[in-house]
Order: structure tokens, then sequence, then C-alpha cells
């Protein structure tokens, strides 16, 4: 079961073609959410592996834009996806069936478009402020914690919209003890490489995810696929630009 519901995860949050080697059980799809964190240690590491080809070649902003792009082209977009509905539909709607209708739409609004430009430019300069010799470390530390972050949200918040309404038809279960304890130790333990220094990092991605569980809570009484990886997203973000901080204190 654990290995089918790691399969399911790889396959859903990838563009990694298990699917043509084993087909996965769609009851799979609805407990694989604690292997999310597992799969940024994959998309991590071709980011920073990308980025290790990239920067022999051409200089840092370029390499780091083309990392982002690998991740990109890895993941199908699907987080940026996530976060470009929700910042069109929470800024766009005003009430809950809005707001729901809104990230349901697949055009793109003018929220969507600044936000993600704002986003992708602050990410990017964030990620060329960082160290060359510390930036593998963080990237492969920042990556799996904010999708544990998520997953954590995730058992928080009930689905915010009825199963037939989901993009994706899936609905995630709760996590049971085991599983949250996978899900921890895949996305805490590449910040044990950092050493504790980088604790105020994790204390603002938990800050973060808090605020967004509680403006999903007080608008859509619940969560969806697209809060969902924009909750990481934005974890991400502000633990690269609290590692910027801490770092710059150590220099």
């Amino acid at each position: 079961m654990i290995l089918k519901d790691l399969a399911a995860a790889i396959v859903f949050f990838t563009r990694i073609p298990v699917w043509k080697i084993y087909n996965v059980p769609p009851e799979n799809y609805t407990r694989m959410i604690y292997f999310w964190p597992f799969t940024g240690w994959i998309t991590s590491g071709i980011t920073v592996a990308a980025w290790l080809a990239f920067s022999a070649v051409f200089p840092p902003m370029v390499a780091v834009i083309l990392a982002l792009l690998t991740r990109i082209l890895v993941t199908g977009a699907l987080h940026e996806d996530g976060l470009g509905d929700f910042l069109d539909g929470f800024g766009g709607g005003k009430s809950k069936e809005a707001i729901l209708r809104i990230m349901k739409d697949s055009h793109t609004g003018s929220f969507a478009l600044v936000g993600l430009i704002f986003y992708f430019v602050l990410l990017i300069a964030t990620l060329q402020s960082i160290p060359e010799h510390m930036l593998p470390l963080v990237i492969f530390a920042a990556d799996p914690f904010s999708k544990f972050a998520a997953t954590i949200m995730m058992n928080i918040l009930p689905y915010a919209r009825p199963d037939e309404e989901s993009k994706t038809k899936i609905s995630y279960l709760n996590l049971k003890w085991w599983q949250f304890v996978i899900s921890a130790f895949f996305g805490l333990m590449p910040v044990c490489f950092l050493g504790l220094k980088f604790l105020p990092a994790i204390i603002a991605g938990i800050v973060i995810m808090l605020c967004v569980t509680y403006t999903l809570k007080k608008c859509i009484n619940g969560y969806t696929g697209d809060t969902c990886g924009a909750t990481a997203l934005l974890v991400e973000l502000g633990f690269y630009l609290t590692s910027v901080i801490i770092i710059t204190k150590m220099l």
C-alpha cells in the first residue's frame, strides 16, 4: 500500500512518467498526500542539479531562472497554476461562492497575472541573494518543508467544495498518525542540514501557513487544490526570504 501511495504522489505532483510502467489504483490518490513532501525531495533535487549545470555556463541570475524553469517543467506548473487561481479568487471574489467559481475558471485574471509576476521576480531575486555555496541546501530544505506545511493545512481544514466539483475529482483523506510521521520526516529532515540557525525560517513558514489557513477558514471554510499549491509556494518563498536575513547576519 505504501509503495502504491508513493507512486500516486509522484504521478500526481510531477511529470515523471511512472504511470507508463505502473497503473496506480484510484484509491491511492486519496491517501497519497503524506508523500507530498517526498516529491519535494525529487523536485528540489532536480532543481539543484539543474542550477549546478546551468551555473557552470551562465551568469547567476540566468542559472537561477533556468533552474526554476526546469522545476516548472517537472511539476507541470501545478502549484503555480494554483497560486494564480488563488490570487484571482481571493482578489476578485466577495463571497465563498464567487471565490470558488473564480478559482475554478480556467481564464487568467489580472490578480493572477500581476501576482505571479511579482512572485517570480521576488523569488528569483531572493535565490540570487543566497550565496552559491549555501543555495543547494536551502533549496533542498525549502521545497519539502513547504509541502509539509501545506499538508498540515489540509489536515486542519475540510475540503471546501463538494467532491463532484473538484477539478481533480480527488478528495484527500486526513492523515493517520504514522502518515503524519512520514510526512514530517520528509518535510523536516532536509532542514536539519542547515542547523538551528535556520529555525526562524521554519517559524516564518508555519506563520504563513497559519495565516493562509485562517483566511481560507474565514472566506471559504475549507481548502481546495489550488489553495494547497498556493500555500506551498508562499511558505517556500517565506522560507527563502527569512533565510536571506539569517545568512546576511551570519556573514
